[in-house]
C-alpha cells in the first residue's frame, strides 16, 4: 500500500520533525496535538527550519509554500481518521500510548497502519490495546528527525509482513534508512546507548571526573561526536530516566539501574536543554 496521507500525533520535537520530512517528501500530512499552543509551537519549529534552509539557498520560498500547502494542523484526533499511516509521537508513557491506540483503533479505517515512535516500550503491548494488532508497528525515529537518517522498524507479536512493508516503504519515501529490529526493550540503538549514558551519570555521581572532563574523555578518547552527559541533556534527562527505569524493570539486570544523578536532576526540574539546565547550564550561553 502506497502512503499518500500521513498522520502525526504529537507536535513536540519528534512529531514536528516527522511532519516536516513528510511534507517535504510530497505526502499530505496532518499534525495533531491536544492543545493549540502545542500545535503552534511545533509548526513554528518546522517553519523556522524551512526559513533557515531558504536563507542558505537549499530550498526556495516556493518550496516552502508547497510544503505548507501539504501540511495541515489540528487539535482533534478525528482529523487523522482518513490517513493511510499514523505515527504516534507523544509522551513516553505506555499507559497513555495504549489509551491513544485504543482510540485510533476504534476510529480509523481498518486499512490504516498505526505506528509508534516509542524509544523502547513493547510494541506488542501497545498493539493489543488498539484492537487491531496486525496493523501496528514500531517506527522509532531519532533526534533531530530532519537530520538523522535512521528509523528502527519493529514488528509486534502479531504485526503482519504487509504492515512492516508499509513502514519500510514509507521510510524510503521520506528519505530514511530503515533497519528491522526484533521487539525487545530499547530495540537496537537505545539498548546500547542508554546503559552508556547511565554509566556516564554514575561516573559523575561517584566523582570520577567533572561533567566537562567526562564528555571530553569520550569525545577525544573514543571519537564520539558529542559527550554522553551533553547527550543526556539533548535527549532530555526525564526521558532517559524513564527509559532506564523501564529497562531495569523489564530486564531485572543491575546494569540498567538508573543513576541517582539522573533522579536528582529530574527532581530539581533540570531536564536538559529544554529547561535550560541539566548537566550543563544553558542559561549562561
Amino acid at each position: 500500500m502506497a502512503i499518500k496521507k500521513l498522520g502525526v500525533l504529537g507536535a513536540g520535537t519528534m512529531g514536528a520533525g516527522i511532519a516536516q520530512i513528510g511534507a517535504e517528501a510530497g505526502l499530505q500530512v496532518v499534525l495533531v496535538d491536544i492543545e493549540q499552543k502545542f500545535v503552534d509551537r511545533g509548526l513554528k519549529v518546522i517553519t523556522t527550519n524551512w526559513d533557515k534552509a531558504v536563507a542558505k539557498g537549499k530550498i526556495t520560498d516556493k518550496d516552502v509554500a508547497d510544503y505548507l500547502g501539504r501540511l495541515k494542523t489540528s487539535t482533534n484526533n478525528r482529523d487523522l481518521q482518513d490517513c493511510d499511516l499514523i505515527i504516534e509521537a507523544i509522551i513516553e508513557n505506555i499507559e497513555i500510548k495504549k489509551k491513544v491506540f485504543k482510540e485510533l483503533g476504534e476510529m480509523c479505517s481498518p486499512a490504516t497502519v498505526l505506528a509508534s515512535n516509542t524509544s523502547g516500550f513493547s510494541i506488542t503491548e501497545i498493539a493489543v490495546a488498539s484492537g487491531r494488532p496486525d496493523k501496528v508497528v514500531g517506527m522509532h525515529f531519532f533526534n533531530p528527525v530532519p537530520v538523522m537518517k535512521l528509523v528502527e522498524v519493529i514488528p509486534g507479536a502479531e504485526t503482519t509482513e504487509e504492515t512492516v512493508a508499509v513502514a519500510m516503504e514509507t521510510c524510503r519515501v521520506i528519505g530514511k534508512t530503515a533497519i528491522r529490529a526484533k521487539e525487545a526493550p530499547g530495540f537496537i540503538v537505545n539498548r546500547l546507548l542508554v546503559p552508556y549514558l547511565n554509566d556516564a551519570a554514575h561516573a559523575y555521581q561517584e566523582g570520577v571526573a567533572s561533567v566537562e572532563d567526562i564528555d571530553q574523555a569520550m569525545k577525544l578518547g573514543a571519537n564520539m561526536p558529542i559527550g554522553p552527559l551533553a547527550l543526556c541533556d539533548l535527549v532530555g534527562i526525564d526521558v532517559l530516566l524513564m527509559v532506564a527505569e523501564y529497562f531495569y524493570q523489564e530486564f531485572g539486570d543491575p546494569k540498567f539501574r538508573p543513576a541517582l544523578a539522573l533522579k536528582q536532576k529530574v527532581r530539581a526540574g533540570h531536564l536538559g536543554i529544554k529547561t535550560g539546565k541539566g548537566f550543563y547550564d544553558y542559561t549562561k550561553k
